[in-house]
C-alpha cells in the first residue's frame, strides 16, 4: 500500500504541453540504466492511437471503468483532460515499480504532476518541459499526423494554461535545443536520485 513515509523510491515527474518533447526526453532516461528508472504506465480511457499497446502505452480503460475505479479510490491522481477523455495513476502501478526495487519516472499532464508533488513532496523531482514557442508547439503537434486539426487547436489552446503552472515545478526545461534538454534533464535526475 502506497504511502507518504514509503522510502522504497523516489518519483521523477515530467509534465509539459504536449508537443514540448516530454516523452523524447523520458525514453532518452529510461535507457540509462544506473538511474534505475521503470516507466509508470498510465490508464487513459481514450482510444488507441497508431500502435499503441495495451498495458505497455497506457492501461487502456473505458470511461465506465475508469469512473468505476475513481469512485474505488484506486488512484493515486487523475484527470478528466477533456471530457470524458481520463488520464490517471493507478496506485497499484507504483507499487508494482517499487517492488522491483525501482525509481518511478512519469510522463504525465500538468495536473496530474502536481498532484503527486504535493503528495509526496520529498520523493518528488517535478520537471516542466517548455517549448520555445506556442508556434513551435503547432508545428510540431502538426508533425505527428495523429490528430486532427480541431484536435490540434485544443491541445494548443490548454497548452497556455498549463504553461502558466510552470513556476509550480521545481525545475524548468525549456526545449529549444533537444540535446542540450536531454543532458539537462539527465544531469537534474542524476543528482536528485543521489541526494
Amino acid at each position: 500500500m502506497i504511502n507518504k513515509d514509503n522510502k522504497q523510491g523516489k518519483l521523477i515527474v515530467f509534465s509539459a504541453p504536449s508537443g514540448s518533447g516530454k516523452t523524447t526526453i523520458v525514453r532518452h532516461l529510461l535507457k540509462l540504466e544506473d538511474l534505475n528508472l521503470e516507466f509508470s504506465i498510465s490508464a487513459t480511457s481514450r482510444e488507441k492511437r497508431g500502435k499503441e499497446i495495451d498495458k505497455k502505452d497506457y492501461y487502456f480503460l473505458s470511461a465506465k471503468e475508469f469512473k468505476n475505479k475513481i469512485k474505488n479510490d484506486e488512484f493515486l491522481e487523475w484527470e478528466e483532460v477533456y471530457r470524458d477523455n481520463f488520464y490517471g495513476t493507478l496506485k497499484t502501478e507504483v507499487e508494482r515499480i517499487w517492488s522491483l526495487g525501482k525509481n518511478v519516472i512519469f510522463d504525465i499532464d500538468v495536473s496530474g504532476g502536481l498532484r503527486i508533488k504535493r503528495k509526496f513532496p520529498d520523493q518528488t523531482l517535478a520537471i516542466f518541459v517548455k517549448p520555445p514557442s506556442i508556434d513551435e508547439l503547432k508545428i510540431r503537434l502538426k508533425k505527428r499526423k495523429t490528430e486532427s486539426e480541431d484536435k490540434i487547436n485544443m491541445r494548443v489552446a490548454k497548452a497556455s494554461a498549463e504553461l502558466a503552472t510552470a513556476p509550480l515545478f521545481d525545475v524548468i526545461i525549456v526545449n529549444d535545443n533537444l540535446e542540450s534538454a536531454l543532458r539537462d534533464a539527465e544531469a537534474l535526475v542524476n543528482d536528485f536520485l543521489k541526494s
